[in-house]
């Protein structure tokens, strides 16, 4: 996309968090280290979720960032291995995250909808409606989400804007 150039890239921390934002980490925290002093919107549901301008979601368990989904087209971009994980095809994603496994001894796991993640480095990606196109959307969660079948069941699964 030729979006890309002027895209913010943020740094996957397998386990810990992606780019400034860090598992743990509380509401107030967030919105500081986004530079922000609130999200644009709240969220209510299965656990808190707060809006941030710049395509980033956050969701919380016990007031605590457990996930973070970025916006296919306007959120930050994230690398696994130099391969792109945000505005990409889903069938070229779900391949590489296939051949990653493999290689590395990633453990895959399908959700109920049919995303693919990769619960040990804490990546599942979904996929996002843009104009006619459908394209990746990344969320980077904490594992202990990954491995509950309730909080699995209940990743954000709302479509971002497009």
């Amino acid at each position: 996309m030729g979006l890309d150039a002027e895209r913010r890239s943020w740094e996957l921390r397998s386990g810990v968090g992606v780019g400034p934002l860090q598992f743990g980490m509380s509401p107030a925290e967030v919105a500081q280290v986004l530079l922000v002093s609130e999200p644009q919107e709240r969220v209510g549901g299965p656990y808190g979720q707060e809006d941030f301008p710049g395509g980033v979601k956050a969701f919380y368990d016990a007031s605590e960032l457990a996930c973070v989904a970025l916006d296919a087209v306007t959120g930050p971009q994230v690398f696994l291995s130099g391969f792109p994980l945000a505005g990409s095809d889903p069938e070229q994603v779900r391949q590489f995250l296939l051949d990653h496994a493999a290689e590395h001894g990633n453990w895959v796991l399908y959700t109920p909808d049919g995303s693919l993640s990769l619960t040990d480095i804490g990546v599942l990606v979904r996929s996002q409606q843009v104009g006619a196109a459908r394209l990746t959307r990344p969320l980077f969660v904490k594992e202990e989400w990954l491995e509950s079948q309730y909080f699995r069941d209940h990743l954000p699964l709302e479509g971002g804007s497009g």
